[in-house]
């Protein structure tokens, strides 16, 4: 299961689904998760926007770093990004009907690839996922 960057957010920090995604981990004993170096640079990068939005302290930020880089590397495979994967998230990105934003595209083209899964909390990204014929489910 490829774990989306709005799930891992929303599990690492305050968000509004915080709780529905720690009872989503907690119920999924067993699973195996992936992410993506992609993923990892996204994650990063949503730490410093809530930094410079006021919504998490720069040692807060430090704080959730450790904690995610533990996480990653105990308990998860982290996916590489190929050149392919790329073309194939533009490819997906000129499906304008789709409304995926070049981040989500790529996310959904990694998945395609390794013919994994995707968990996320954004819906659009959810039923591209599906229009797509790549698997996607949402944390309930």
């Amino acid at each position: 299961m490829y774990i989306d960057t709005s799930v891992l957010v929303s599990a690492l920090t305050e968000e509004v689904y915080s709780a529905r995604t720690d009872k989503w981990f907690a119920d999924q004993s067993g699973a195996r998760f992936v992410t993506s170096d992609w993923g990892i640079t996204e994650f990063s990068s949503a730490l410093s926007i809530k930094v410079r939005m006021g919504r998490l302290t720069a040692e807060g930020r430090n704080k959730v770093l450790r904690v995610f880089a533990a996480i990653t590397n105990s308990s998860f495979e982290v996916l590489p990004v190929s050149r392919e994967n790329f073309r194939m998230a533009a490819l997906f990105a000129n499906r304008y009907e789709l409304g995926l934003r070049g981040s989500d595209a790529l996310h959904l083209a990694i998945c395609d690839s390794h013919g994994v899964t995707i968990c996320t909390l954004d819906q659009r990204m959810r039923d591209a996922a599906t229009s797509l014929g790549i698997g996607a489910v949402m944390p309930a």
